[in-house]
């Protein structure tokens, strides 16, 4: 009997995660008014892989998958810069794995990108600055979500304001000065672009889903 009993949790605990994993599945783009989506769900169309390693990328399950060699994935889709918005993107980390949004960049073939600012995507991942950062200008220490959980990232540019927020909880409000000039260690500048995301290296996977933005020009 008690060996039964012990069965049976077991039978209902692989259950219950494979119901959860099925219901992970299910991708359900959201939809919110002002918004456009940025990412059909399917195919890469409005985006562009940098670099030679273009197997860093794939699509699975509805979402983006960052893992392998250094690459950068550029959107394209709309030749218009983004200068003032609100960008919502859910990002999903494995253990040790380091990635990154870029926003105000700009296409680049080869390389980290030059131009824009870097949001960190990075729970466990030997860098110390964790998901929530403005990379360089307001780094995150304090881990704010875990490893194989979907999390909601919203970015807000207004002018020189940057507010960055991690489900809903704010992790930066930046001005940017008057007097910031670009230099070594402070070598961005608000201004304009597009979007990228990062693929870091073969060793982390990140996940990307519900891309989407709304213009306040």
């Amino acid at each position: 009997m008690k060996k039964l009993t012990i069965l049976l949790a077991i039978a209902l605990s692989l259950l219950v995660a494979g119901t959860a994993l099925a219901q992970d599945k299910k991708t359900k783009p959201i939809k919110e008014k002002g918004f456009k989506t940025l990412w059909d769900g399917k195919t890469f169309n409005g985006w562009k892989i940098a670099e030679p390693e273009k197997n860093s990328w794939s699509i699975q399950d509805g979402a983006i998958v960052a893992k392998g060699p250094r690459s950068h994935l550029f959107y394209v889709g709309d030749s218009k810069p983004f200068v003032n918005f609100e960008y919502k993107v859910e990002a999903r980390t494995e253990p040790g794995s380091n990635g990154g949004i870029y926003f105000h960049t700009q296409w680049q073939e080869i390389g980290f990108p030059k131009m824009g600012f870097e949001v960190q995507v990075n729970q466990t991942h030997t860098d110390w600055k964790r998901t929530g950062s403005l990379y360089n200008v307001v780094n995150v220490k304090e881990q704010l979500v875990n490893d194989n959980e979907w999390y909601t990232y919203h970015i807000i540019v207004k002018d020189k304001h940057v507010t960055v927020k991690v489900n809903d909880k704010v992790a930066v409000d930046w001005e940017q000065p008057a007097d910031r000039q670009p230099g070594k260690d402070m070598p961005l500048m608000l201004d304009k672009g597009t979007f990228a995301f990062q693929a870091h290296d073969p060793k982390s996977v990140v996940r990307y889903r519900n891309i989407r933005v709304k213009r306040l020009d």
